[in-house]
């Protein structure tokens, strides 16, 4: 279609499939940051009702962030006291970590919808990804893991997994995962 300028103009149906895709995009991203936060936040409550019946609130996101941030070189971890920058370093970085996750969830899921076979697949990711998470801290972190008990750790991941999944369940309840 020619206007009397000589522009052509889009047909209206290629304008609507644009903003449709920019909703999804946002749709996907928007999935993606808030089941993060949910992942996010379901670990951090985990560990601080965990820290607080240990009479230790806020002990072990003092103890990760003292670590990430190379702070508690030579430290005796167990004398460690709350130390709520270091807590709130470490919050931050772990509540990325996690919008990060959810974001590529949230895209494999939306892949997943489209073709139905590749959901056994985002499964068998995840069942890698978790096993490969705890065996990388156990390589890598062995001294944090010795004063963080590691099975709270791997609850604490599956918590948030299950929280996570639940949103993304609420948020695509036709979604079958075929083998």
């Amino acid at each position: 279609m020619t206007t009397q300028t000589g522009a052509t103009t889009e047909p209206a149906s290629r304008i609507e499939e644009a903003h449709q895709a920019s909703r999804d995009v946002t749709r996907l991203h928007q999935e993606g940051l808030i089941a993060g936060l949910v992942g996010a936040a379901t670990v951090a409550l985990w560990f601080l009702v965990i820290d607080s019946i240990q009479g230790r609130p806020l002990y072990t996101p003092t103890v990760l962030g003292t670590a990430l941030f190379g702070r508690g070189a030579g430290l005796p971890w167990p004398d460690v006291g709350p130390d709520l920058g270091m807590v709130l370093m470490f919050t931050w970085v772990h509540g990325l970590a996690f919008v990060v996750v959810g974001g590529i969830v949230a895209r494999l899921l939306a892949l997943a919808e489209r073709q139905p076979g590749v959901g056994f697949g985002i499964v068998m990711l995840f069942v890698f990804f978790e096993f490969g998470f705890i065996a990388a801290a156990m390589l890598f972190a062995a001294p944090v893991l010795h004063t963080l008990a590691w099975p709270a750790i791997l609850v604490a991941n599956l918590l948030a997994a299950a929280a996570m999944g639940g949103y993304f369940w609420l948020r695509h309840p036709n979604l079958s995962v075929q083998p």
